[in-house]
């Protein structure tokens, strides 16, 4: 958290109305509370707790988040601010900021932000990587015939590709792409300042390294010297920069000095009247190229004519949207920094290697899901073995007929593409839904869409105003019984990527209600079709606020005749107004609340009378938390949801979600044993306080949360590991304690079943 609250928060807000609380931008605001968020990450990267090299890597989390905030954040602030949307707001300036109130309140924030992190960086990581042999050498440290190989290099493999493009009268200023690192070279003719340009990814992209990859914007070539191991490196434009007497023979060069440009990602879109959705994301994406600018990041060192000079060229407003840096440029281009380790090094986690789903070992999927449902838990079940499994094995069962399935984000080379091609080629009917309206993945998806049309898939682009956000598949297999529906459901993407280092559930389950409900979701996916209730599962936009508002208020009523009453959420966001009114309103009647909420939240805590019921946790660790999970006491007959939704507006009102009931106690148990390991964390836990800043647990005065959690199915072994550990270090011991013991008992199973095939063919 930042070294002081965020400018424009009231710290205390017991005198607001309850009216007030839930939409005073003063109490919260959503980008102030997206970058609290991040300023979390940002201490992953501080704690000499973390293995070094990890650090580093949560470094370049922290800056990569700042650039998508910027794109899309900060950008649609631009857009809010250029149509003159102050002018609009009515209400009192304490309840509502304007555009240019958030930008300011966001480049202050921010700029203490970006301080911090090269100061982590430049004091602390790159000493400390250096004694472990890892090197980002500065140029000028380098020996004379050490220059003079990267000077032969220079000519070589970058001066031919260089095109230096000049600023002046004669010549307009250059086309700059989306989070370009460009150099800007300056000369004096007559007297009169000249610029030169080089946009370092025009050229850079095509660089071919040892390992075969091309690295893109802040591009880190080892060095040809033998002065260094094989973990030292050089930015490249210091490199190019160094080298720049080859470029103007002749020319005094007064400077030059690299700056980095991020444009606008947030679209104004008009659904309703597009005539092919794909043909129009297709058009935003070109489109979106030539965006305006939201902000310029300039070396510290840059003149401040130059300065002005880039901010006039590229139309930004002023000065505030200038972040100048003093250090690297790009720190997001860290994460993919080519360091070759030794195997089980301690400046990395200790590896993990998602473990087969106890069940689901050595077994045909359908006949174990017939048994009884499977809950799957991401990253410590494997993603390959379990969901990718099922869709592989549904392609290729001559048994099954239809497949459906929806699509928002999943990997460049996903294998649950290949085989839903796959499954449509050999006949089967195939519908997919492919969200082209996921973003940052709208090109991907676009891909993705017209390789599944290749193949026969029936392919949906989405629905007109909503995206569709829900994770399902439906499999329809014909029996001896008749046909027989799976269906999973789950709260993350189908992506093997994201799958090992995001923490999800999913639901394999036969249910035929289920199946009914997955079947008409579908037909309102791909169809005209208008269910106006389902069985079991809760569907935005359109009854599941209202399911959950009933479920809040049942615990209400029972708190009120003294039922047991008590509410567990967990979610990335939560900032719908009806929800958090619902949930001040379940604290004041004494429903204990405790909200586990890795981002954005629009709850205060320990407010007299309001929230002193309430407690907010965000986990913040080496896994990224994202599954969606609630609980509802039920006066002792507890009810458990998981699915895609968080509690935000965008949620529950312009998106398709599913969340669904989990009926099974077994898997009721493993739900309550992962809350219960979230609440009992003090390693990777943060508590928000009642003045809405967070601090971490089990130091300072947050030695001890202010509500002491008492697990119901977590073991003693468990709590304790995850208080002194942490929550994945904790479930990670746990599954594969299990998954030992699950292959034990197979393998012997197996060693029986041989040994009586032994003595009844001696028999024989």
């Amino acid at each position: 958290m930042p070294l002081q609250k965020q400018e424009g928060l009231e710290a205390d807000v017991a005198d607001i109305g309850l009216d007030a609380l839930v939409v005073a931008d003063l109490v919260y605001n959503k980008e102030l509370s997206w970058l609290a968020f991040n300023w979390r990450v940002l201490h992953m990267a501080l704690d000499v707790h973390v293995p070094l090299f990890e650090r580093l890597r949560f470094l370049a989390i922290s800056a990569c988040n700042i650039d998508e905030f910027f794109c899309k954040r900060v950008g649609a602030l631009k857009r809010q601010e250029a149509a003159g949307v102050e002018n609009l707001i009515k209400l009192q300036p304490r309840m509502a900021w304007t555009p240019q109130q958030q930008l300011k309140h966001i480049a202050r924030d921010v700029r203490l932000m970006v301080d911090t992190q090269i100061a982590c960086l430049t004091e602390e990581l790159l000493p400390a990587l250096n004694k472990k042999e890892i090197k980002l050498v500065d140029y000028d440290g380098l020996h004379l015939h050490e220059k003079d190989q990267l000077r032969l290099y220079f000519k070589s493999a970058l001066e031919p590709i260089l095109t230096p493009l000049a600023v002046d009268p004669g010549h307009p200023f250059p086309y700059i792409g989306n989070l370009t690192l460009s150099i800007a070279v300056v000369r004096r003719f007559s007297e009169i300042l000249m610029m030169m340009l080089f946009n370092l990814r025009l050229f850079l992209y095509h660089l071919d390294w040892s390992d075969g990859r091309a690295w893109n914007l802040l591009k880190l070539m080892s060095t040809f010297s033998k002065s260094y191991n094989r973990n030292a490196f050089v930015p490249v434009e210091d490199i190019i920069i160094n080298n720049l007497d080859l470029l103007f023979g002749g020319m005094e060069i007064k400077g030059a000095y690299a700056f980095r440009t991020t444009r606008n990602a947030d679209v104004a879109r008009n659904e309703e009247e597009a005539e092919d959705l794909l043909e129009m994301i297709a058009d935003e994406m070109r489109e979106l190229r030539f965006a305006p600018f939201v902000r310029l990041e300039v070396d510290r060192e840059m003149p401040l004519e130059v300065v002005q000079r880039l901010v006039m060229e590229l139309g930004l407003n002023d000065l505030n949207d200038v972040y100048a840096v003093c250090g690297p440029i790009a720190l997001g281009e860290l994460a993919s920094l080519p360091v070759k380790l030794e195997v089980n090094s301690s400046l990395v986690y200790t590896p993990w290697t998602p473990k087969t789903h106890p069940r689901i070992q050595g077994a045909d999927i359908f006949e174990v899901i017939r048994k009884g449902d499977i809950l799957l838990h991401h990253p410590y079940h494997s993603f390959v073995t379990s969901i990718q499994h099922f869709v592989e094995a549904a392609a290729n069962d001559p048994k099954v007929m239809a497949i459906k399935a929806t699509l928002y984000r999943t990997s460049n080379d996903s294998p649950v593409i290949s085989a839903l091609a796959k499954a449509a080629e050999s006949g089967k009917q195939v519908a997919v839904l492919v969200e082209l309206k996921a973003r940052f993945d709208e090109e991907r998806n676009i891909g993705f869409a017209q390789k599944l049309e290749d193949a026969c898939c029936n392919v949906v682009y989405g629905l007109i105003g909503l995206k569709t956000h829900c994770k399902c598949i439906l499999v329809v297999r014909k029996e001896d019984d008749g046909l027989r529906t799976y269906v999973h459901i789950g709260t993350g993407n189908y992506n093997p990527r994201t799958a090992s280092v995001y923490t999800d559930f999913g639901l394999l389950s036969c249910d035929p209600d289920l199946g009914m409900d997955v079947i008409n979701l579908f037909k309102y996916l791909t169809g005209y079709h208008r269910q106006v209730a389902y069985l079991k599962l809760l569907v935005s936009p359109g009854t599941m606020r209202n399911e959950f508002v009933w479920l809040i208020e049942r615990e209400i009523v029972n708190a009120q005749m003294g039922k047991p009453a008590s509410i567990i959420v967990k979610c990335n966001g939560l900032d719908d107004q009806v929800m958090v009114t619902k949930l001040y309103e379940a604290s004041k009647a004494g429903v204990k609340v405790d909200c586990i909420v890795r981002g954005m939240c629009r709850i205060r805590t320990g407010i007299p009378n309001v929230s002193d019921n309430i407690r907010v946790v965000s986990i913040i660790g080496r896994f990224l938390e994202h599954h969606r999970v609630m609980r509802f006491e039920n006066g002792g007959k507890a009810e458990y949801y998981m699915g895609s939704a968080d509690w935000m507006n965008r949620n529950l009102t312009r998106r398709v979600e599913v969340v669904v009931p989990v009926e099974a106690e077994p898997l009721q148990k493993e739900l309550q044993e992962m809350l219960d390991a979230c609440l009992c964390d003090r390693r990777n836990a943060w508590e928000m306080r009642p003045d809405g800043r967070y601090q971490l647990l089990g130091i300072g005065t947050m030695k001890t949360p202010p509500r002491e959690h008492t697990p119901q199915a977590a073991s003693s072994k468990l709590a304790a590991t995850v208080e002194n550990k942490g929550l994945h270090e904790g479930l990670m011991e746990i599954v594969a304690k299990r998954c030992r013991k699950a292959r034990k008992l197979i393998m012997g199973k197996r060693t029986e079943a041989s040994r009586k095939l032994v003595i009844k063919t001696t028999a024989v």
